[in-house]
Order: C-alpha cells, then structure tokens, then sequence
C-alpha cells in the first residue's frame, strides 16, 4: 500500500505501482463506445496512462486537457485518460470541452484500479483510482511511474512525456 493525501489527510491506495523495467499488468478498460481496450488495442508506440479519479473535478479535467495538448506534437505517443467514470460521462466531458481526439477508459468493469495499485482504499474517494501516470513502451513495459502525492495536485506533465517521447524511439 501507498499513502497519499487528499486536502491533507492521509489515505491509502490498494498497493504498489508497477516497478520501471517491468511488465505491466494485463489490462482491459471500456472505451466510449463500450467496446474492451487492452493495450494492444490502444496501439502505440509509448502510452501515457493519465489516471486520475473523475473527470468532474478540476484537476482531473486539467490533466486530461493538459495531457491532450502537450501530446500533440509527439509521434507515436498515445495518451489514454483513464477513470472510473462511465464511458458516458467520459464522452459528456470530452464533447462539453471540445476534446475530439482524446482516448478516455473506464475502470468500471475491470481491476485496473488494483492490479496496478492505485485504487483509493480509503477516505471519501474510496473505491475511485488515485491519481498516477504511467508510460509504457510498445511492448508492454513500464518506462515511467508517478504516483502523485496529493490527489489535488498535478501531474509532472514534462516528465513523462520526456518518458514517453523516449520509449517511443
């Protein structure tokens, strides 16, 4: 388990992000359309895993954008925003903000949140994935990691996607 802070107050996720070097574990996430993602069907060079609680919280909706932005211009970089909201209201976000290319996952029919240590074990947010990026390469290994350490705070944007504009070469 990982501590982390929400507004201050200590909780805990549900254990350890994945080490760099390593696999990552298999996933399966639902698109917006419902149809099952894995990463093979994301197909990339590098993915930035944007995970976040809920696209209706400032933050998440600024690293979505953020994200979505400075990617832009990255060659075979995917950034795949993922939450526990439904793909309906990933789509709703996404059409009211004007993001049309933005891959949005929901957590809502797999153990992503576990398998990769970040769902929120307790607190208010208890059951929603804590924030993290991680970047995989296009095999399935893990370049990057950042589990940040206050649910309201940003990510390191030019981290990883230094990370990711690496592991995509």
């Amino acid at each position: 388990m990982a501590q982390i802070t929400l507004k201050g107050n200590p909780v805990q996720t549900s254990g350890d992000l994945p080490a760099k070097g390593t696999a990552a574990p298999s996933f399966s996430l639902v698109a917006q359309d419902l149809s099952e993602k894995d990463l093979a069907g994301i197909g990339a060079k590098a993915t930035v895993l944007n995970v976040f609680p809920s696209v209706d919280t400032p933050t998440c909706a600024m690293s979505v954008r953020s994200f979505n932005e400075k990617a832009a211009a990255l060659n075979g970089v995917v950034i795949a925003n993922v939450s526990a909201d439904l793909p309906f209201a990933q789509k709703r976000f996404c059409g009211a903000e004007g993001i049309e290319n933005a891959i949005t996952l929901s957590t809502f029919r797999s153990s992503f949140a576990d398998d990769f240590g970040l769902r929120i074990a307790d607190g208010p947010l208890a059951g929603l994935c804590a924030r993290a990026v991680i970047v995989l390469d296009g095999s399935g290994k893990v370049a990057y990691t950042e589990l940040v350490g206050e649910i309201a705070d940003e990510p390191n944007y030019d981290a990883a996607l230094e990370a990711a504009s690496a592991a995509a070469q």
